[in-house]
């Protein structure tokens, strides 16, 4: 299945995320920080950015903006409480970026990502 870069500074969340998606098949390199997540999305590619937008040394829209940048077909979705923060027009995020907001369940995020996937299938 799918190659899943996750940038998420809460440590329980990121163990959470990873599980969810590992169980369901997916491969996911993860980070507590934009900067090592965009460090790694250098070396190799992946289909799927999933970051948290607020978060030490880079944050989530810049993280998807220069990931964009490197690979303009990676899907980008931002899991966050801050949804309005990737909303502003002026936010720089990617336009077809996908905002789930927390709290979400862990299916749903699973969902999510398949259909993002699928779509670029």
């Amino acid at each position: 299945m799918g190659k899943i870069l996750l940038a998420e500074d809460d440590n329980d969340m990121r163990r959470f995320l990873v599980k969810a998606l590992e169980t369901a098949g997916y491969d996911v390199a993860h980070f507590d920080n934009g900067l090592s997540a965009y460090h790694r999305l250098r070396e190799e590619p992946f289909e799927l950015l999933l970051t948290d937008i607020v978060m030490p040394e880079m944050d989530g829209i810049e993280l998807a903006r220069r990931a964009t940048e490197l690979d303009p077909d990676i899907k980008v979705m931002f899991i966050t409480g801050f949804a309005a923060v990737a909303l502003q027009a002026d936010s720089q995020a990617p336009k077809d970026a996908k905002i789930l907001s927390k709290p979400f369940h862990l299916r749903d995020l699973v969902n999510e990502v398949e259909k993002m996937l699928q779509q670029a299938a």
